[in-house]
């Protein structure tokens, strides 16, 4: 679990701060625990939320951060191949996207939330969580075919 508090925090102590305060929360609510699905999950569920909250109350949210409207025929106009990529290179790339960006592509990507699920936990809009993906996607993009 430590390793999904990482991808939310900025520094380790603040990942540290994420996953002790997400099992506190798990310890508390362990008589909810219904025995559906994996614990694993629902532990995961439960720390990812807890350091979005964490998040929320240092309202980092608050900065603003001009929407880029890109077409969706602009992102795969070139076909960058995968196969010459570096997993760690893309972890890194994701990791210094713009925090927004950065932070939906991984809710949408890796936790698997849709669009109205981030856009009612970070206090957004729908169309703020897309056109921030689209943004994610498109720098990311970007690196890519730097690296390729």
């Amino acid at each position: 679990m430590f390793s999904v508090c990482k991808y939310y925090a900025e520094d380790r102590d603040e990942a540290c701060d994420f996953l002790q305060e997400g099992f506190i929360t798990v310890f508390r609510k362990l008589d909810r625990y219904n025995f559906e699905g994996s614990l694993e999950g629902w532990i995961r569920r439960i720390v990812v939320n807890t350091a979005l909250q964490e998040i929320r109350k240092k309202k980092v949210f608050q900065e603003h951060y001009n929407l880029i409207k890109i077409e969706q025929e602009e992102l795969y106009k070139e076909d960058v191949s995968t196969s010459e990529l570096n997993p760690k290179d893309i972890i890194q790339w994701v990791n210094e996207l713009p925090k927004k960006a950065g932070l939906i592509m991984k809710l949408y990507a890796i936790e698997g939330y849709t669009h109205p699920e981030i856009a009612e936990i970070l206090d957004v809009s729908v169309g703020t969580s897309k056109s921030q993906l689209n943004r994610a996607r498109a720098l990311l993009k970007a690196k890519m075919n730097a690296q390729g």
